[in-house]
């Protein structure tokens, strides 16, 4: 009986002091709803909804990335940066109704422009003119997003081999049909 006695005793003394504390931890002292995703209340609050969108970037139609492409390919064969370096050809990283046009437009060239199924490229080595066995030099043009204002930013590169590299940045503006470089480096 004493057992009894101390277990009734015990279980009451739980129960007394238990609920307060169970008050006082927060437990039962709320007393609103929970808001599970599927009610009505949460679907006001929905970031996620398609009325909310990110703001969309306009892009450049292709012909316009090609007119800044030309222009930017431009102004690098029109530079000497690669005179003493021995090289015997130049490829642009472009498609090649833009190495035809470069070549149309620099017919003499030297180091002339090639198509670029005539390049070795290997890991770790410079590019190779495969039809002379000797250095040749890769151009390319990276294109930005059009600004506010109406101009396009870009970034004009060439490489030859890890020690020979580097790039020229470019604002460029469209004027009536074409697009004119506004900061020539």
């Amino acid at each position: 009986m004493k057992i009894l006695s101390r277990y009734v005793v015990a279980c009451f003394a739980a129960a007394v002091l238990g609920v307060p504390i169970l008050l006082f931890t927060g437990c039962g002292a709320d007393k609103t709803d929970i808001e599970f995703s599927s009610s009505e209340a949460a679907s006001k609050f929905d970031t996620n909804s398609s009325t909310v969108s990110p703001p969309k970037k306009i892009s450049l139609p292709e012909t316009e990335e090609r007119k800044i492409e030309l222009a930017v390919f431009s102004d690098l064969l029109s530079r000497h940066f690669w005179d003493d370096g021995g090289y015997s050809a130049i490829f642009l990283q472009a498609d090649d109704d833009i190495v035809s046009a470069i070549q149309k437009k620099f017919p003499g060239r030297k180091p002339p422009v090639k198509e670029t199924y005539r390049i070795n490229v290997q890991p770790n080595l410079a590019p190779r003119d495969k039809d002379t066995d000797q250095a040749a030099m890769i151009l390319s043009v990276d294109i930005g997003e059009p600004e506010d204002d109406g101009s396009v930013a870009a970034i004009g590169k060439w490489y030859a081999g890890g020690a020979v590299t580097g790039f020229y940045t470019y604002q460029l503006k469209k004027t009536a049909d074409d697009w004119q470089i506004q900061n020539a480096p």
